[in-house]
């Protein structure tokens, strides 16, 4: 990602914010419609796991920029979703889910150029997740 890249994300995650359990809410709606296997995966209060979702975008959004702490973060959460039931397959969904809740709550701010930023983002981090998995499953 270059840094106009993060920007563009950071910024429009800054007005995702003030929305963030309606956010969290239209994520899961449509992550579980997507690929309603997902649901079991979700042992707790889906609002409570809306909130800890929320949370982790936020901090690696605020931290595109310095990758050198987010990387291992990041690894070691993807090690700890093998313990959920999470597959590598998921992750793709996942990023569906997300690009589409993104663009209902930014309407006309997500841009092509932005959904770019947040793809990028994303893939990045999901796949050091699947990176982290893979590696401890092997």
């Amino acid at each position: 990602m270059n840094k106009y890249q993060i920007t563009l994300v950071q910024e429009s995650f800054s007005k995702i914010v003030p929305i963030s359990s309606l956010a969290a809410k239209l994520f899961y709606n449509k992550l579980f419609e997507l690929n309603p296997k997902l649901k079991p995966l979700f042992k707790q209060d889906i609002t409570e796991q809306g909130t800890k979702l929320m949370k982790m975008l936020g901090i690696a959004v605020n931290n595109l920029n310095n990758l050198e702490m987010l990387i291992p973060m990041v690894y070691t959460l993807g090690e700890r979703h093998i313990g959920y039931g999470v597959k590598e397959e998921h992750y793709d969904t996942v990023g569906e889910a997300l690009i589409w809740t993104l663009e209902q709550a930014l309407g006309k701010a997500f841009t092509p150029e932005l959904k770019d930023a947040w793809l990028i983002a994303y893939t990045t981090l999901a796949t050091v997740m699947i990176e982290a998995a893979n590696k401890k499953l092997n």
